[in-house]
């Protein structure tokens, strides 16, 4: 056993002699140090003048969220840049400069790691990235990623008529991810854009964002399949298939996209209409490829098939028009002034902040009941959805304090019993003995 770790410890010590502990190592080593600590002290005071500066100039959240990543990155941009005039020094004296080219292939994998993860709002593929990255740099630092790289592309993977190699699988994979992240931040750069438009409707945005979403993920798709090595003209059998499973399996779901295109064109419900389908009546938030989500008064948020919204009876209570009448009935005993009691009523609503003075409050006389004379009072409100019970609350409590105030009676049901003399029905009333 003595005998075969003596020579292992008697390499590694060599080793250690010839490349570690060298005075060419230690100037290097020296280098780097000194080189980060100068980069500290230059880059403390510039970068908080630099980020202030970011901040108060540029109101684009893209822009701004680059340039404070290409701040954030400046002091390892510096660093490298002392690397590579050391580098330069120690190949003019003819020595291998092996640990600054390493610090300063680090930094260079720091830039790629902080400038990509900036963009990311996934944590876990920012996580991902990072972890990628720095595997590569630290196989480059000790010369493995060649003969790795080739090792993978020696494997290779059979799909159908279609054979690719692990290298190429792997790509792809990097490949598709950095897209679909383009794509997603190329979308929310396009919604907040389209978002500004003031001459466009609601829904005109929603397909218009929803358009562009579609058509740049599926470019990043499409782009990545391509480069693998997948012929795209070989989907057609299969998108034909899924086509067919399609119409047969999912004709709900398809029903409900379609119908989310149609409500998008049509623009016959768009988000902040006030919507009344069956019993929910509520605000739409948002439309959605599937379905719409409308929010009621009592917090609670409905999700419609958009398929529903266009086979079903919809009311929209803003659709042309914000303005929304509300009709309160009003019933008063028949020995009630009922001149007054009109003009009571239109006061009533008067005093209530949401209702409209143009148009004005009406007062109607609507019909003569069993047990009161019935009248409505009609209203005009312009912000349906805040809600109609609140102001129908707020009138007929000034209904009732007025009525009472000035002598209106509220009916209640009664009725008059008239026995006549002929009638077979005898009323015979007794006296107590004490009377």
């Amino acid at each position: 056993m003595h005998e075969m770790i003596a020579p292992a410890i008697q390499f590694l010590t060599d080793w250690l002699h010839s490349h570690v502990l060298t005075w060419n190592t230690a100037a290097q080593w020296v280098c780097v140090l000194g080189a980060y600590l100068v980069t500290l002290m230059l880059w403390r005071g510039l970068e908080r003048r630099l980020m202030a500066r970011v901040d108060e100039k540029v109101k684009n959240d893209l822009g701004r969220s680059l340039l404070r990543a290409l701040v954030d990155v400046g002091n390892v941009a510096v660093f490298i840049l002392f690397m590579q005039v050391c580098a330069a020094v120690f190949r003019v004296l003819e020595l291998t400069p092996r640990v600054i080219d390493a610090a300063s292939e680090l930094a260079v994998a720091w830039i790629i790691i902080r400038f990509l993860t900036s963009m990311m709002p996934n944590r876990a593929l920012a996580r991902g990235v990072t972890t990628l990255v720095w595997t590569v740099a630290a196989f480059n630092v000790f010369g493995l990623l060649t003969p790795i790289t080739e090792f993978l592309a020696g494997l290779s993977i059979s799909v159908g008529e279609h054979s690719f190699n692990v290298l190429e699988a792997i790509k792809g994979l990097a490949l598709a991810a950095v897209l679909l992240q383009a794509a997603s931040l190329a979308g929310q750069f396009a919604d907040r854009r389209i978002q500004r438009i003031a001459d466009l409707s609601p829904s005109l945005k929603v397909l218009m964002i929803k358009a562009v979403k579609v058509v740049l993920f599926t470019a990043a798709v499409l782009s990545a399949m391509s480069s693998v090595g997948i012929d795209l003209t070989s989907l057609a059998i299969f998108s034909s298939a899924l086509g067919v499973g399609i119409g047969f399996g999912l004709r709900t779901i398809i029903s409900n996209y379609v119908a989310g295109i149609l409500l998008l064109m049509d623009n016959s419900i768009k988000p902040g209409d006030t919507i009344e389908v069956g019993n929910v009546i509520g605000v739409v938030e948002d439309l959605h490829a599937r379905y719409a989500s409308v929010l009621t008064r009592d917090g609670t948020e409905h999700l419609i098939p958009n398929d529903l919204l266009i086979a079903g009876e919809v009311v929209n209570w803003t659709y042309t028009d914000r303005n929304v009448r509300l009709k309160i009935p009003v019933g008063i005993s028949y020995g009630s002034d009922l001149d007054k009691a009109l003009e009571l009523l239109e006061q009533a609503a008067t005093g209530v902040k949401r209702v409209l003075r143009n148009p004005a409050p009406a007062p109607r006389l609507m019909g003569f009941g069993d047990n009161s004379v019935d009248l409505q009072l009609r209203v005009w409100i312009a912000d349906a959805e805040k809600g109609v019970t609140n102001v129908r609350s707020e009138i007929m409590c000034n209904i009732w304090r007025l009525f009472h105030e000035h002598g209106i009676e509220f009916p209640f049901p009664q009725r008059d019993v008239l026995i006549k003399p002929e009638s077979a029905l005898a009323v015979k009333i007794e006296k107590d003995d004490g009377e």
